[in-house]
């Protein structure tokens, strides 16, 4: 469910379907998100129009947009370096301009389940917290060298059943900021089994692992 509220300066569009319910706006702006309550709940005119802005900017997800009313430019541009961080025990946040599927996406952000049991792969949903999903955001550092470029896009492809595969200009992080790996092409565990996390061993197949 896509929701639209539109201010006097700033639009928010907000995504159901993406928030991972990491409650940085809640928590940080309860005046703009205000929980909890029947009707309307988000008020983009409770706060200045850049603090607005940055509230998207601070969505992990993608799952909150923020857009000045004025056609402007927004606070969202293409990141210098793109990452991968690992969230622990939760999905992979992706930062990158990006294809996924073959369609360009409206944001630079995007959580990416890596549990299994999302209902909107290969988007996180939060289902990972009700499944008990344990993953690191500390995995082993992988030797490798420094990339020749470090931004432009990513193509994020789900394979049938299996892994997804980045292909593109790609810094892996730990959740404390550690750079784990560099690489143009990544295939990465979705069906929440492999014992080499985050990176796919092949256990989709044994786990009978079903996804488009």
């Amino acid at each position: 469910m896509v929701e639209v509220v539109q201010g006097r300066e700033v639009t928010i569009t907000f995504d159901a379907t993406r928030c991972v319910h990491s409650r940085n706006c809640v928590l940080g702006h309860p005046e703009v998100f205000v929980p909890n309550v029947k009707g309307d709940w988000i008020y983009p005119d409770a706060a200045p129009a850049a603090t607005v802005l940055q509230i998207g900017v601070a969505c992990p997800s993608g799952a909150i947009r923020v857009t000045r009313n004025d056609g402007s430019a927004t606070s969202e541009v293409p990141p210098v370096v793109n990452t991968l961080r690992l969230r622990e025990n939760g999905p992979l946040s992706l930062e990158a301009p990006m294809l996924i599927g073959g369609v360009a996406a409206s944001s630079v952000r995007a959580t990416l389940c890596r549990c299994g049991a999302s209902r909107n792969k290969p988007y996180c949903d939060g289902s990972h917290a009700e499944a008990g999903f344990v993953a690191t955001g500390e995995a082993p550092v992988k030797e490798s060298e420094p990339l020749a470029a470090r931004d432009g896009p990513v193509e994020v492809v789900p394979l049938p059943n299996g892994p997804l595969k980045l292909a593109g200009n790609i810094e892996v992080v730990s959740g404390t900021g550690k750079t784990l790996n560099r690489a143009t092409q990544l295939f990465l565990c979705r069906c929440g089994q492999s014992k080499t996390k985050p990176y796919c061993d092949g256990s989709h197949k044994a786990a009978g692992f079903q996804a488009d």
